[in-house]
């Protein structure tokens, strides 16, 4: 089942002489359940693709579906909901709201949307996470692996349709980075939960399922690595 498809995906900066084409006609598809590892150099336009793919910045031309939903013919309202529901986002940084405590944090999502928190799976997902002894700390009383783990899980909360990483690991020491690749497959494997990654670490793009490498703001390889 396709729950992605991007189309002649252009981005351009600027205008005139300074113009610059950070993507240049990318076009491909994601079936459900997917693991792929977006590699490319800096200022290849992979981090470019992932913001579009979120819906955090628009596109010059081409078109977004992610599960049947053309993502930019939403107004910016309905954007904000399906984005919220649909897509969830991995940062280096974490990005967690300091005054929300691990529980909190993860919940966020459902509370911006006012509906309930299912206690089970939340339960199911902090023993997943190993922070169910955390739910009461506020971010800055975490490790930075911790952290990691909490950003995950409010990206997971909403069983979205897809779940972007944007260098999840490029903030952790190596057993740190080990322990979220593991978390991230275990949601992939266990939960059919389609998963996009941008990394530099070529242990980690080994791992998935396809690897997409991007050069000059195109597609350079698109290869299946396993079923």
């Amino acid at each position: 089942m396709e729950i992605l498809r991007v189309e002649n995906l252009t981005k351009i900066y600027g205008k005139g002489d300074t113009a610059v084409t950070a993507l240049d006609h990318v076009s491909f598809t994601v079936e459900k359940g997917e693991f792929i590892a977006v590699i490319g150099p800096s200022g290849s336009g992979k981090s470019t693709l992932l913001h579009i793919l979120g819906g955090v910045d628009t596109p010059t031309s081409g078109k977004v579906y992610i599960d049947g939903t053309d993502v930019y013919d939403l107004d910016e309202s309905s954007l904000a909901i399906f984005r919220r529901r649909q897509i969830g986002l991995v940062y280096q940084f974490y990005n967690l709201v300091p005054v929300l405590n691990v529980e909190e944090n993860i919940t966020l999502p459902l509370l911006l949307d006012g509906r309930k928190v299912d206690k089970k799976y939340l339960e199911e997902m902090l023993d997943t996470l190993g922070v169910s002894d955390r739910v009461e700390h506020l971010p800055n009383q975490l490790s930075g692996g911790q952290q990691q783990r909490v950003s995950i899980g409010r990206a997971l909360i909403n069983h979205p349709a897809l779940v972007l990483a944007d260098e999840p690991t490029g903030n952790l020491d190596s057993k740190n980075s080990e322990e979220i690749i593991s978390l991230l497959k275990l949601y992939n494997q266990k939960y059919k939960q389609t998963l996009i990654i941008i990394t530099h670490d070529e242990k980690i793009a080994l791992q998935a399922n396809r690897i997409i490498s991007i050069q000059d703001g195109k597609i350079a390889k698109d290869e299946v690595i396993r079923q």
